[in-house]
């Protein structure tokens, strides 16, 4: 099976000289050697800093660098007439000012000057990828790494992921961790393209001897490894851990899980608490060399939740944000749900006078790759990976934007289509809460799948994540006033306003607030009438959504119009679903008909 070029397939590029020595550089004239060519008379040259006399342009060059230096993944690009410079100050900026050429390159015009940095330090992916070969959460095929307990023999596939990670900026992963000569073979691969490799391990309260060792045949095995990932373990084997990779300048990423085994009985026993009052006391008190992987939202990667207040909180500890591409309670890669203005809402969220974007170093997103033909199950997921690189280097980016740059690249289409396409895409993460979750609440979800609506599917479990629907209301009271106190948890003004009922926003109510179904929301309509009208939105957007695609699709090869054709009508029956089980929930709990008559099932 060929591998799908993804948005690597359509760039043409002009002859480019490029002036560095170093692994990265070849990589870079690898990369060149590969590309179509375009006919044109621009003169364009990659190099590093201390070669750009060799270019056209040095003075220009020169003058660019900011005062403040570019670090070792930046660059700058510089154009003058018909010509182009694209310099860095090392291997890491040359191979992704090189990126940059390749994206924009067909739409360059006129004099230009660019300075490029990331905007957080590290970039990373996390990878659930069983060493069976199956992938926890994944919903594209097996894992491309592993197959039977070892890594596959086979590496082009990984090589061909390195390129697209690469590309948008991606400079770190994390696998589960195997054979270490195995590991090693994936290292060297994913080394190629900047990217450094982290391994999940399974940390207990082995002896610091055990630790030394172990950890010592990991950087013998690869010398650049990034650290490691754990999960759920004491804030002492953190640190035991912590230490003896400083030696080696590792670090150790702490994923902040959530909880279970809450009484459901007990209407303050509240998940979403946990990762505040778990690590907020241990703030300071962690070695340098740890970074705290927070989840962005407190309870559980659902589709509408507020900013976890952690983030704000932690003072003398690094604190990484953590988002899921793959889309566990958003769709699976069956349901189209573009996920970048989420992405970018959470990041641009204001925390004690800071973003969330200017509070982290590290930001980390749960891959959604698999062994499928197109690598994520439904081909226009394949945005969501483009989109999350390009926000991890630039929080600011705008959405949409992002969206048209990745359709451009990865089909080639014309303005027209390309637009019509976008169309579709833009708002379909807001589309996909309407026919699902209303205001805040979460969880309505088939327990151990995650797809598709069971309303009362959590309600009695120990995950802390109830609704508490009933004849009188639904929603979570977590004021201080009355319910478990989680708005404390945030900063002023957000505490305030999460507080009050009558300036929590609508589209968080029911995460803050238990409140009548009569309730009137600042959009004017009342709660019961709210989860009405949405669920009936969110279905008769998926209607215009497949309408609008099969205007377009005959302009799509065979296997992407099938891909996407299949992909939406599996959709649909899911939004008809949502819409008539969650109405049907609220109309036989409150009485209250729907004000517009529309069909309501009882």
């Amino acid at each position: 099976m060929s591998v799908d070029p993804a948005w690597l397939g359509t760039q043409r590029l002009p002859e480019v000289t490029v002036h560095a020595s170093g692994v990265l550089a070849q990589t870079v004239r690898a990369e060149l050697r590969q590309i179509r060519r375009s006919r044109t008379d621009t003169e364009v040259a990659l190099c590093l800093l201390n070669r750009v006399h060799e270019t056209p342009l040095p003075a220009e060059v020169q003058a660019a660098v900011p005062s403040d230096v570019l670090g070792a993944e930046g660059f700058v690009v510089v154009r003058r007439g018909d010509q182009v410079v694209v310099a860095a100050e090392a291997g890491h900026g040359l191979l992704y000012g090189f990126f940059y050429l390749l994206r924009y390159f067909e739409w360059m015009a006129g004099d230009f000057t660019v300075v490029e940095r990331p905007a957080t330090a590290v970039r990373m992916l996390d990878h659930w990828d069983e060493l069976s070969g199956s992938v926890t959460r994944g919903y594209s095929g097996g894992s491309i790494f592993f197959r039977a307990g070892r890594v596959v023999e086979d590496l082009t596939r990984v090589r061909s992921y390195a390129r697209l990670l690469a590309s948008v900026g991606i400079n770190a992963v994390a696998l589960t961790s195997g054979p270490l000569p195995d590991m090693a073979r994936l290292a060297a691969v994913f080394r190629e393209y900047g990217i450094a490799v982290s391994l999940a391990v399974e940390a207990d309260d082995q002896a610091a001897e055990w630790w030394s060792a172990a950890i010592a045949r990991m950087y013998d095995a690869i010398p650049d490894l990034g650290g490691l990932v754990v999960d759920g373990v004491s804030f002492e084997v953190a640190n035991l851990v912590a230490r003896l990779l400083a030696a080696y300048g590792g670090t150790l990423f702490y994923r902040c899980s959530g909880v279970s085994g809450l009484d459901w009985r007990d209407r303050r026993a509240d998940r979403a608490r946990a990762a505040y009052d778990r690590f907020v006391p241990l703030d300071g008190r962690f070695e340098k060399n740890v970074v705290l992987q927070v989840k962005h939202g407190p309870t559980d990667f659902q589709v509408r939740e507020p900013v976890s207040p952690l983030l704000g909180e932690l003072q003398e500890t690094r604190a990484g944000l953590e988002l899921q591409v793959t889309q566990e309670y958003s769709g699976q890669q069956r349901d189209l749900c573009y996920l970048a203005p989420w992405w970018r809402e959470v990041l641009q969220t204001e925390l004690a006078g800071q973003t969330v974007a200017q509070r982290i170093d590290v930001v980390v997103g749960v891959s959604n790759v698999g062994d499928d033909g197109n690598w994520t199950g439904h081909k226009l997921a394949q945005s969501n990976l483009y989109a999350f690189g390009r926000l991890a280097w630039d929080p600011a980016a705008d959405a949409v934007s992002l969206l048209h740059e990745w359709a451009a690249a990865t089909f080639g289409m014309d303005e027209r289509t390309r637009a019509e396409l976008v169309g579709i895409m833009a708002g379909s993460w807001r589309t996909y809460e309407r026919y699902t979750a209303p205001l805040g609440v979460g969880f309505m979800v088939a327990p151990g799948t995650h797809y598709g609506p069971n309303v009362n599917g959590y309600e009695y479990s120990g995950l802390g994540v109830q609704h508490f629907a009933d004849r009188h209301g639904v929603g979570v009271d977590r004021t201080v006033a009355s319910g478990s106190g989680f708005t404390a948890q945030y900063p002023e003004p957000l505490a305030s306003i999460y507080e009050d009922v009558r300036t929590c926003p609508d589209e968080l109510l029911l995460f803050f607030h238990h409140v009548a179904y009569d309730h009137v929301l600042q959009s004017g309509v009342s709660v019961v009438q709210h989860i009405y009208d949405s669920r009936f939105q969110g279905y008769a957007e998926v209607e215009a959504m497949v309408a609008g695609w099969n205007t377009i699709a005959d302009r799509f090869e065979p296997a992407v119009r099938e891909n996407v054709t299949t992909r939406f009508e599996a959709q649909l029956a899911n939004a008809r679903e949502w819409r008539d089980q969650v109405n049907t929930f609220f109309y036989r709990l409150s009485g209250v008909a729907d004000t517009h008559g529309r069909r309501v099932h009882r």
